[in-house]
Parts: structure tokens; C-alpha cells; sequence
């Protein structure tokens, strides 16, 4: 029976829905807006017309709607698309929100509201609608306008930040009980979880789904993205986050895959009748009686929700460089309360830690914000205008001259600023990685391992897998040698070390902690000898050859899933344009008295800055790609090669004034040279699989010892890595740059099987 009345239920609801967003479409306004109607007319709540009887079964249905939704939101979440939005998204989204929720919490206080309440308020309050405004900009004529680019990229970052408060809310909400110790240690965990899973599900989730796609059509692919989607949203309810979250995380594994428009294709049906569905519930929960009495808080919730989205988004998008008319017209774009907003008041009653009075309250604030935001983008000019004249002319001009060039300036000097976020990223990734394989085999893997090999050998078992964790990832962990800026900053002034050596010593001390969690959980050994031992074992194994080209392996496998979807819309690396703009070479003469002057180029070390010295001219003698061991005297003339960043960074070091003669390296290939025998050439050789050096480590492939040449560069299934590790092994497919004498890579050509590439031109 109640299946049946289900299918009544579900009749009723998708009928009315339809009238509704039919007359809702044909009066110009938002469909969304329409399916709330239509759920507060079916609802508890109205009486008159037709009712739902069935609201267990539509909970359900709602909730499958949400999981859905945040699905799709997931599928927005590239990578590169957040990079290509830029840092004005970022800090304008940040900025609106952080002073919208805090706006709205004040607000709350002062309405008497609990304290919980008042901070799900600011949430509600802080999130934009994506669907209304971008409805508005294309009804009103303003999609190609400035603000109308810069508002959908903040929308963007908004869906993503809202995701994240949303989980942070469930954290604090579950946390109330722990105190405020315990909240901070599910937020860790959470940060190291969500670490882990989009590492995890770059890396398998794309190569599953290319293997996979041969076999597949719309049925299959729809079955396989939903299935995981629900998979994902179980394993983050079994870890103690919420379901929507686990969604979330499985669209944005999809998002950099090149089948990403299949998934998002074959899916937006079902997204679109559980969205409806989920609309409809939201309809269905809206109380008149609450309304009519909480109207004195509602229309001021609304105009302050109008008015702090104006005045924090118009500062976000100025801090971040734009100019005060665009920011005051964003700001007047992202009027609308979101229909995420709607997930967070459901999500806040679901919890119990969010009176009910609120959802009502919020849904009709909401539609009073989507009904005013296209008069005020209409009035748009008059309101900036009226803005304007508000703002001190002094303040004006000092604002104009804040350009995000300026910006861009000071963010490409700062070397400090790079030192730190390469510090940041490697803590967070890899100390995430190698602390939750230590969480997990300690309290997920052993208590299973034990009911089979009993307890002594499941702890030697854990150990070894943890250990062999973090060995493989302990080298890139503590590497600092591919950062120019770490370099420059050491070598520069001695005021700098200290800090750099701190940043150093925390990441040792995270590594001494992490490593001694298993053995102390597990044995209960206080023994710091034995640590000691452990340690030492790690470091030496990390850095055996095997260690090191299984780590690079992943990388590239990892890189290469990353940038998928960026490289099957550019159909591919162009090669030419690769080396063009990624290599440049310039050349200096040794000065007298030169720190360098007489050490040899293994001595060094400028490898480790990403600088190689491909050429040497010393009097009338031209040695190209001199070994290692040759010495660098006074009076040569030293050509280097490398990306035109770790060069400025380079040559800075060598005090030689300015740096004037830096060529790309078509350029310097494609110079007049007289001296054809000692010319430089770039070859292109694609690895069949039958050479001497595949699969051997280029270290060991004879390239450059034997052939005298070198790699520049490694492109595997696409992805190219540039001036690649020595370590990293050399596979059937790869395609290799290679620098060298003509002589050279010709000889190194004919030992390959089939026709190379080759751009040979004197230099």
C-alpha cells in the first residue's frame, strides 16, 4: 500500500511541479523558484489543493537529490578550471562569505537566536544562487560583460567552499559534546582524509574509467557514475563525514577525466528529477503561519543578506585587483540567497542542532532576494553610480591605482611566499598520506589481521606496509631541491637560514611522530633507540633506486590522470610549441675571482636548480654537453638551459649583472653557427620498446654518459615531465627530448628502431 501511495505521491508531485515551471517559465522568473511554489502548494502546509501523504518516502527521494546535486557540483571541481578562474574568485568568494556568515551570526544574537542557529544563519546567508543569477545575466543581455565572467568564476569557488562548510558544520554540530579538542581533531582528520581520497581517486579513477569505456555505453556509463557516486557517499558516512560530502569527492574524481561530458550528459536526467524532487521538499517544509509570524525577521534577513553581499563582495573583488565599478556591479549580481543554502537548513534540522522555524524563515528570504536581484541588476548603473558618490574621491584613487597587475608583480617577486607553499603543500599532501596509512593500519587493517594471522604477526605485517608507505614518500616529502626559491633564499643572505632550517626541522619532527605512532600503538615501546633504528631504515630505503622510480612512476601516472582532460582538449601536446616555450638558454663569461670559478659542474650542483650546462666555449674550443666532471674556469663562456623561472632565479646568484642575452631554445637552435661540428640539435624519439635503454632508468639508459646527449624531456600518454629525474624509467611509448651534438643524435637515432622526429638546426 505504500508503495502505491507512493507512486500517487510521486504523481502529484512531478504534475504540479510542471504546471508550475511551465507559468513560472512563461513569466520570466526562476524554475527553481517555481518547484518551492509547487511544493508548498502540495504540502502539509496548504490545505486547498492536492496533498502528499508519503513524506517518509520523499525524504528519502530528497536526500537522494542532494547526494545527486553535490554529484554534479563535484563534476565542476577541475583543477585547472579553478587555475584558470584565478585568485579574484578565490578572494572575493572568500571575502563575501567570511563577512556575510560573520554579518549574519551578529544579526542572529541580536534576535535572541541560539547560538548554533545563528551560526547556520551566517552559512545560509553567505551562499549565493548560481542558477538564478546566471538566468539573470543571460534574460538581462550581461553575459559578456566583465563582472558577469568574474561573478560565475566566484560562483564556482562558493559551490566548492560550500561543500567544505558544510562538512566543517556536521564536524562542529557531531563535535558539541567533545569540546573544542575534539572538534580540531575531527577537522584534522578530515583534512588528511580528504587529502588522501583525491590523491587516491586522481590516480585510479581515470585510468579504471579509459580501460572501462571500451566495454561501456549510455546505460553502463549512467550505472557505473551513479554506483560510485552512492559508493563514495557510504564510505564518508562510514568514516564519520557526511554522505554529501563522499558525493561531492566522487563527481570531482570524475571532473579531470577527458570522459567527463559523457558522465555529466548521461547523468543530468536523473540529477534533474532529483533535483526536482529535492525543490519540491524544500516547497513542502514552508509554513505559512511561521512566515506570517516571523516576518519582522525575515524582510531584514533578506535586505541584510542584499546589502552584506554587496559591500563584502565589492571589497573581495578589490583586494583581489579589479576595478571599483566592476566590483560594486558583481556585488550587486550575488543578491540571491543559493539553493545550497536550503541543503545547509536541512542538513542543520537533520542534526537536531537547528531549530525548525529557521528552514521556513530562510526559504522566504530567499525568494524575496531572487525576486529583487533582477531589478537591482536592471538599476545596476544607477546603484554604482549612487555607490560611487558615497566613496571619498581620495579613497576612489587609491583604489583605481590597486590593479591586479600590480598584484600579479608582487606575487611573482615573492620568493618567501613560494618557499612557504611548497612547504604547506608537501606537509599537507604527503604528511597526510604517510599519517593516515599509519591511522588506518593501526586501527582498520590490524584488528583484521589478527583474526587471521593472530596478534604478533598482524603487527609486524602493519609495520612493514606503514613503513614501505612512507619510505616511498618520505623523498618527496622532505625534498626541497626543485624549489628556485628555497635555493635563492639559503644562498642569498645567511639572515635567511634560520627560518628555512625551522621549516626543515617541523617537517622532521611530523616525520619522528608519524613514524612512531605505529610502533607505540602497537608495542608500546618507549625505547628511543629503536625509533632511531626505524627512522634510519626509512631513510635509507627511500633513497635506493627502486624506491625512488617506483615513487616517479606514480607521479607520472598521477600527473598524467590530472591533466587529462586539459590535454584531450588541446588534442595533445603541440611538441614544438612545448620546447619553445618551456626551455631557454642563456650564456655568460666566468669573470675573475668567481666563487665557481675552478670547481667542477658535479661539484656544483646546479642541477638541483634545475640548470644544466649544455655547451662551453673556452678560447677557440667549443665542448658541447661536457661531462660532469669538466671544471668550470675563468674566462669560459657558459651556456645553461633550463625554464626561464629557475634561469632568473640562477642567475641572480652568479652576480653578473643583467640578464640580456636569454634566447628560447628555437631561438638559439635556430642562430647562425659556423662550427657545424659542434652545433646543438633536439631530436624527438619515440621508445618502441626494443632499445637497450627501455626500461632501465635514464641514469642507467647510456643517453647521457655514453650518447654524450641529454633528456630535456619525457612525454608519456600525453603528458610531458620536464627536465624528468634521473630515476624515473624510461618506458615502451615515451616520447624523449633529447639535446645534443648532430653527430650524436644521429648515432643515438640509428641504435632506435623506426623514423625520430629531429630539429636540426646550427647553433
Amino acid at each position: 500500500m505504500e508503495i502505491e501511495r507512493l507512486i500517487v505521491d510521486l504523481a502529484i508531485m512531478l504534475s504540479v511541479a510542471a504546471a508550475v515551471a511551465i507559468v513560472f517559465k512563461k513569466l520570466k522568473l526562476p524554475t527553481i523558484l517555481g518547484y518551492i511554489v509547487a511544493g508548498f502548494l502540495i504540502g502539509p502546509n496548504f490545505k486547498y489543493f492536492l496533498e502528499v501523504e508519503s513524506q517518509a518516502s520523499i525524504e528519502v527521494l530528497s536526500e537522494i537529490g542532494v547526494i545527486i546535486i553535490l554529484f554534479h557540483i563535484g563534476l565542476e571541481f577541475d583543477f585547472h578550471k579553478i587555475a584558470d578562474i584565478g585568485s579574484t574568485a578565490l578572494v572575493s568568494a572568500l571575502v563575501k562569505m567570511s563577512g556575510v556568515l560573520v554579518i549574519g551570526y551578529f544579526f542572529g544574537m541580536l534576535l535572541g537566536m541560539k547560538t548554533m542557529d545563528c551560526v547556520f544563519l551566517g552559512a545560509m546567508l553567505s551562499i549565493s544562487s548560481t542558477v538564478v543569477i546566471q538566468k539573470c545575466f543571460t534574460e538581462l543581455g550581461m553575459e559578456n560583460e566583465k563582472c558577469a565572467g568574474l561573478v560565475m568564476g566566484s560562483l564556482v569557488m562558493e559551490d566548492i567552499i560550500s561543500v567544505f562548510m558544510m562538512v566543517i558544520l556536521t564536524t562542529i554540530s557531531v563535535g558539541q559534546g567533545n569540546g573544542g579538542s575534539g572538534t580540531l581533531i575531527r577537522l584534522g582528520l578530515m583534512i588528511c582524509y580528504l587529502a588522501i581520497w583525491l590523491v587516491l581517486g586522481i590516480y585510479i579513477v581515470p585510468t579504471l574509467l579509459d580501460k572501462a569505456m571500451n566495454y561501456m555505453n549510455d546505460e553502463m556509463l549512467t550505472i557505473l557514475s551513479l554506483g560510485f557516486c552512492f559508493l563514495m557517499a557510504l564510505l564518508a558516512n562510514a568514516l564519520g563525514f557526511s554522505s554529501e560530502l563522499g558525493a561531492f569527492l566522487a563527481g570531482s574524481f570524475f571532473a579531470g577525466t577527458k570522459h567527463i561530458g559523457d558522465v555529466e550528459r548521461v547523468t543530468k536526467g536523473v540529477k534533474d528529477l532529483f533535483g526536482t524532487v529535492f525543490f519540491l521538499s524544500v516547497g513542502m517544509m514552508v509554513d505559512p503561519q511561521v512566515i506570517a509570524d516571523r516576518w519582522t525577521s525575515i524582510i531584514p534577513i533578506a535586505i541584510i543578506a542584499v546589502i552584506a553581499k554587496l559591500i563584502f563582495a565589492t571589497i573581495g573583488m578589490v583586494l583581489s585587483g579589479q576595478d571599483l565599478d566592476t566590483a560594486i556591479r558583481g556585488g550587486i549580481s550575488l543578491a540571491p540567497i543559493g539553493e545550497f543554502s536550503f541543503i545547509i537548513a536541512g542538513m542543520g534540522i537533520a542534526l537536531g542542532v537547528m531549530d525548525q522555524y529557521l528552514y521556513p524563515v530562510i526559504v522566504a528570504s530567499s525568494i524575496l532576494t531572487i525576486i529583487i536581484t533582477p531589478v537591482l541588476m536592471k538599476r545596476s548603473d544607477e546603484i554604482t553610480a549612487f555607490t560611487m558618490q558615497l566613496i571619498p574621491a581620495a579613497l576612489r584613487r587609491k583604489l583605481d591605482s590597486y590593479t591586479s597587475e600590480d598584484q600579479d608583480e608582487e606575487e611573482k617577486d615573492g620568493e618567501w611566499s613560494t618557499v612557504i607553499k611548497d612547504f604547506l603543500i608537501r606537509v599537507s599532501l604527503y604528511g597526510s598520506i604517510m599519517f593516515v596509512a599509519a591511522l588506518a593500519g593501526c586501527q582498520l587493517l590490524r584488528p583484521r589481521l589478527e583474526k587471521i594471522i593472530g596478534n604478533d604477526w598482524s603487527g609486524v605485517v602493519v609495520c612493514f606496509i606503514v613503513y614501505a608507505i612512507i619510505a616511498v614518500f618520505l623523498r618527496p616529502y622532505m625534498s626541497t631541491t626543485r624549489n628556485m626559491a628555497f635555493t635563492k633564499l639559503w644562498t642569498e643572505r645567511l639572515s635567511n637560514r634560520p627560518p628555512l632550517l625551522v621549516m626543515i626541522l617541523i617537517k622532521i619532527a611530523l616525520l619522528i611522530l608519524i613514524a612512531y605512532y605505529p610502533i607505540r600503538s602497537m608495542y608500546h615501546l618507549h625505547h628511543e633507540t629503536v625509533l632511531i633504528f626505524i627512522i634510519a631504515a626509512i631513510i635509507i630505503v627511500s633513497k635506493t633506486d627502486f624506491v625512488v622510480s617506483y615513487y616517479l612512476q606514480l607521479e607520472a601516472r598521477f600527473l598524467s590522470n590530472l591533466n587529462q582532460k586539459t590535454m584531450d582538449e588541446n588534442g595533445g601536446l603541440e611538441k614544438q610549441h612545448w620546447l619553445d616555450e618551456d626551455y631557454s638558454i642563456f650564456s655568460w663569461t666566468v669573470p675573475e675571482g668567481a666563487a665557481y670559478a675552478g670547481k667542477t659542474i658535479e661539484k656544483l650542483g646546479w642541477g638541483q636548480q634545475s640548470v644544466y650546462v649544455v655547451k662551453l666555449r673556452r678560447g677557440s674550443r667549443n665542448v658541447a654537453m661536457p661531462p660532469a666532471r669538466t671544471q668550470i674556469l675563468t674566462g669560459d663562456k657558459v651556456y645553461v638551459i633550463g625554464d626561464k623561472k629557475s634561469l632568473r632565479s640562477f642567475y641572480k646568484t652568479l652576480n653578473i649583472g643583467e640578464l640580456n642575452n636569454l634566447r628560447t631554445l628555437r631561438e638559439f637552435l635556430d642562430g647562425a653557427y659556423p662550427d657545424k661540428e659542434h652545433a646543438l640539435a633536439c631530436l624527438a624519439l619515440k621508445v618502441r620498446g626494443t632499445e637497450n635503454y627501455s626500461g632501465k632508468p635514464i641514469k642507467q639508459s647510456g643517453i647521457n654518459m655514453k650518447a654524450h646527449c641529454m633528456i630535456l624531456g619525457l612525454e608519456r600518454n600525453g603528458y610531458a615531465t620536464t627536465m624528468p629525474d634521473a630515476n624515473m624509467i624510461i618506458e615502451e611509448g615515451d616520447i624523449l627530448w633529447i639535446i645534443g651534438t648532430s653527430d650524436n643524435l644521429n648515432r643515438l637515432a640509428l641504435h632506435s628502431v623506426g623514423e625520430a622526429g629531429k630539429h636540426k638546426t646550427k647553433a
